[in-house]
C-alpha cells in the first residue's frame, strides 16, 4: 500500500459500555439483544498508512475483542504486535482502560498530552505497562508528531472536561479548552481525516478546522441534551457529561453543516435514538449526509 494512503479501521464506535450496556434495557439495547441492531464495543480507531504497521486512538475497555476481530492487528510471528503506537484523546475509563490489556511485555509508544500523562502516573495500575518496553511521550497542542512514519498527527484542544472520576467537589468546567479533551488532526500526503469523539461545544474555530478534511469522526454520544433524563437512564444531560447534541439548532448536525468531507459520528451512547434504523433521528442524520459508524467498518478516505 502506498504510504500517503490512510487506512482506517472503527475498533468500536460506542460510547461508555457500548451497546447493549450490561445493566440496561433501554430500547436501543433490547433490540441489540434481539440482534435487530448491531452491537457496539466502547469507541477507538485503528489507523495505517502501509497496512503493517498500526496506530491506536484511544485504548478501550474492550480493547482485547477488538484486536482480535481484526485480522490486520494479529500477530504475525511468537510474540510481538503490529501496533507500533497508542495516542489517547482524553483520560476517560473508556478511552485509557485499554492499556491494561497491552500489558503483556511488547513495546509500543504512548502519546498523550501532559495532562492525560498525569492521570496514568497517578494510578500507579498503569505501571504494569513497563517502562523498558513502552515509551510514554508527551504531546503538545498544535504541534505536529509522527507516530508511524509518513502520517503526521497534531493534537488540538476542543471543548470539554475532565473525566467524572476526577471532578472535585466544586462545580466543573463543562466546555473549558485545553489539554484534558483534545481532537487529533491525521495527515499523510494526500489525506486529511480528524477524530473528536469527545467535544462539548463547537465554536466556529473548531467547526473552520474540520472544513477541509477528507473524513471526519465526530462525538455522536446523544441526539438531545436531555436524553438520558428523559428516557429515565440517568440524571446527567449531555452537557453536563462534556457531550454536544447531534439534533438541534446548535447541534453538531447544523453546526457542522459546512463540511464536504466523508462524515461519521462515533462514541454513540446506547440511548441515542439515532441508533435505530428508521428512526426520525437516523433519516436526518443520514439525509446530512452523514454516517452513523459501525464496529470493524474499514474506510479509505
Amino acid at each position: 500500500m502506498n504510504r500517503t494512503t490512510v487506512r482506517i479501521v472503527v475498533l468500536g464506535a460506542g460510547a461508555g459500555g457500548g451497546l447493549p450496556q450490561w445493566n440496561c434495557g433501554c430500547a436501543q439495547c433490547a433490540a441489540a439483544r434481539r440482534g435487530l441492531i448491531a452491537p457496539m464495543t466502547q469507541s477507538a480507531l485503528a489507523v495505517s498508512v502501509d497496512g503493517d504497521e498500526w496506530v491506536l486512538l484511544n485504548a478501550s475497555p474492550d480493547l482485547r475483542q477488538q484486536l482480535a476481530d481484526c485480522a490486520a492487528l494479529h500477530p504475525r510471528s511468537l510474540r510481538g504486535s503490529p501496533v507500533r503506537a497508542v495516542v489517547l484523546t482524553n483520560g476517560d475509563v473508556d478511552h485509557i482502560a485499554g492499556l491494561l490489556t497491552l500489558r503483556e511485555k511488547t513495546g509500543f509508544m504512548l502519546f498523550a498530552t501532559e495532562a492525560t500523562q498525569g492521570v496514568l502516573s497517578a494510578n500507579s495500575v498503569f505501571n504494569v505497562l513497563d517502562p523498558a518496553l513502552v515509551t510514554r511521550s508527551v504531546i503538545a497542542l498544535d504541534v505536529p508528531f509522527e507516530p508511524l512514519p509518513g502520517l503526521t498527527v497534531t493534537p488540538y484542544a476542543v471543548p470539554g472536561k475532565v473525566p467524572l472520576y476526577l471532578e472535585d467537589e466544586g462545580p466543573p468546567a463543562l466546555a473549558a479548552m485545553g489539554e484534558q479533551t483534545i481532537g487529533l488532526e491525521l495527515r499523510t500526503a494526500e489525506r486529511e481525516v480528524h477524530y473528536v469523539p469527545g467535544c462539548a461545544a463547537l465554536p466556529d474555530c473548531l467547526v473552520r478546522r474540520l472544513e477541509p478534511a477528507d473524513a471526519v469522526f465526530f462525538d455522536g454520544t446523544i441526539w438531545t441534551d436531555d436524553e438520558m433524563p428523559a428516557s429515565g437512564t440517568g440524571a446527567k444531560t449531555g452537557a453536563r457529561m462534556g457531550h454536544i447534541a447531534i439534533g438541534g439548532a446548535e447541534g453538531s448536525l447544523a453546526r457542522l453543516a459546512s463540511l464536504r468531507g466523508r462524515r461519521l459520528y462515533t462514541h454513540i451512547n446506547n440511548t441515542n435514538p439515532a441508533l435505530m434504523p428508521g428512526s426520525s433521528a437516523r433519516a436526518a442524520i443520514e439525509a446530512a449526509g452523514w454516517e452513523i459508524a459501525r464496529d470493524r467498518m474499514e474506510i479509505l478516505p
